[in-house]
């Protein structure tokens, strides 16, 4: 019964023979490899985008971290979340990639960003130059660090709002396919038709070893990731092993195939928790993350029977409660999660 996270699953069967095929003879480095040529063309058809530019990088820290690079300036604020991942788990990325570009945390439901606070931020920038950052780029998670999907048309206002303010816009997509599955619309209107300028395609949380995708739908800004890709140490000369695994991920929808197997075993999940009386649950479980509140004698009763799952810490939990993130993934079976239900109704 191991919740934790979706990181500490294992690595799907197809993915490992794609690595051990890609192990054959030698291949070009550095991303000229055909596999990545292959992966390139899939992405493009995927999000019915033949301009957009496609990199691969080994953590999703990177992915985001060097987009953003390449969208704001170090004198440049980036609007966020409050709880966005580039803000809570990315031990400063986004800044020191940036070289000092600062983020502005906005607030809203579920670790959406409200449309009225991401305009109230952008207005109380206005009429500093030059004592006040400049606007620098809007990131939005999807879905976000609380389990919750923007809709495309949330997506699609947020984004109008950073076109009036000319700035672009940067999808973290870590948990991207799992949204994708839940909302049921294509690649392409979740993100280049809403409005958003590139995004990270994630892949280690559904079932690859280590690879994220960065895909440029505005393709002007390719030459100087690429740069900031290898200046940053983030340019894999074995690529073709990144390749590999993104290619088995796109072959076949395996992406949606094991996004959906994890988003159906949280539904199963978040079904008993809240028929539970003891159990509080705290935001949508619209893809594969619930959070829930229990007393501390439950978490203790829990933890004796094997289950697995992380503690988050919050101001708000009350007093002899604990609050628990559960994490699915495409290997969780429907036996763990009633397994877990029945110590919870224990």
């Amino acid at each position: 019964m191991d919740f934790a996270s979706d990181n500490t699953a294992p690595v799907h069967p197809a993915v490992m023979h794609a690595l051990q095929q890609a192990n054959a003879g030698h291949m070009a480095s550095y991303g000229a490899d055909a596999l990545m040529q292959e992966v390139t063309e899939q992405i493009r058809n995927i999000f019915e985008a033949p301009d957009a530019k496609v990199f691969l990088v080994a953590t999703g820290t990177a992915a985001n971290a060097l987009i953003l690079s390449t969208l704001a300036a170090p004198y440049s604020t980036i609007f966020c979340a409050r709880h966005a991942h580039i803000q809570e788990d990315e031990c400063n990325a986004p800044e020191f990639y940036t070289g000092g570009a600062k983020l502005t945390l906005l607030p809203g439901e579920d670790a959406k960003i409200d449309p009225d606070g991401l305009r109230r931020a952008l207005d109380a920038e206005e009429n500093r130059f030059p004592h006040g950052p400049t606007y620098g780029a809007l990131s939005l998670t999807q879905a976000t660090e609380r389990g919750a999907n923007y809709t495309v048309a949330e997506i699609s206002a947020l984004c109008a709002l950073a076109k009036d303010a000319a700035m672009p816009v940067h999808m973290d997509g870590a948990r991207f396919a799992n949204a994708l599955v839940k909302l049921g619309c294509s690649p392409a209107e979740m993100t280049w038709k809403a409005g958003v300028t590139a995004l990270s395609f994630g892949g280690t949380k559904n079932g690859l070893m280590g690879v994220e995708a960065v895909v440029f739908f505005d393709p002007h800004h390719a030459q100087d990731f690429e740069l900031r890709r290898k200046r940053g140490g983030h340019l894999f000369s074995k690529n073709r092993f990144l390749s590999a695994q993104m290619l088995a991920y796109l072959t076949d929808d395996l992406w949606l195939t094991l996004a959906t197997k994890a988003n159906t075993r949280m539904a199963r999940l978040a079904a008993g928790l809240a028929d539970n009386p003891a159990v509080t649950l705290l935001h949508p479980a619209d893809v594969n993350m619930a959070f829930a509140q229990w007393s501390d004698s439950t978490d203790q009763h829990l933890q004796h029977n094997g289950a697995q799952y992380s503690h988050i810490h919050l101001a708000e939990t009350p007093k002899g409660h604990v609050t628990a993130r559960m994490v699915t993934d495409w290997s969780t079976t429907d036996a763990e999660i009633d397994g877990f239900l029945a110590a919870l109704k224990g």
